[in-house]
């Protein structure tokens, strides 16, 4: 019986807070969400992420902040050079800044985030063939979108430049993909 009243007790201050979050003004906000696409070459099929940033309104219609997530890449299996490599898995963490502009306080927005991306996973680039992965690089997204005051669904482009490190044969390594995603917007206030 203890348990159940401080589970209710507990349920009705989370959901005093989330309440009192949302009545709160929108200068500052916590942007989670959710992105997926195809990817943009020959090692990877497809991506899969999460994002999570940090967003202040220095006017109404322009955002600075920071970015992270994580993004992984399915490794797709081909033929180069006459040798079947099957390329391994590798995720993303992105370190970046955020910039959004919004000309209007729904609808049409656009940005990017700028930094650094994080490449993790196996040590080497495909399972069958001894060529390390690169650590990282440059790190962009670019996306264009519709907004309103609780949600974002956008367009993207992400892409860790890696130069010709990984590379097997004529395969070039690519941690890049064009995709769709959405996040909400959590207000922390002012």
């Amino acid at each position: 019986m203890k348990s159940l009243k401080q589970l209710i007790l507990g349920a009705g201050i989370l959901a005093g807070g989330l309440m009192s979050a949302q009545s709160s003004d929108m200068t500052n906000m916590l942007k989670v969400g959710l992105n997926g696409g195809i990817s943009t070459g020959g090692n990877t099929a497809a991506n899969l992420g999460v994002d999570l940033s940090y967003q202040n309104l220095i006017t109404p219609g322009f955002g600075l902040g920071i970015a992270t997530g994580y993004n992984n890449y399915f490794g797709k299996d081909r033929n180069v050079n006459g040798i079947e490599v099957k390329n391994n898995d590798f995720g993303v963490i992105p370190v970046a800044a955020l910039f959004r502009v919004y000309p209007q306080q729904m609808g049409f927005y656009f940005g990017a985030d700028l930094g650094y991306g994080f490449i993790v996973g196996d040590d080497r680039v495909a399972e069958n063939v001894n060529v390390a992965r690169p650590d990282g690089g440059f790190y962009i997204k670019p996306e264009i979108g519709y907004h309103n005051r609780d949600w974002n669904f956008f367009a993207q482009y992400n892409k860790t430049f890696t130069g010709d490190k990984g590379q097997i044969g004529d395969q070039k390594y690519n941690a890049g993909a064009i995709g769709v995603g959405f996040s909400y917007n959590i207000p922390l206030g002012k």
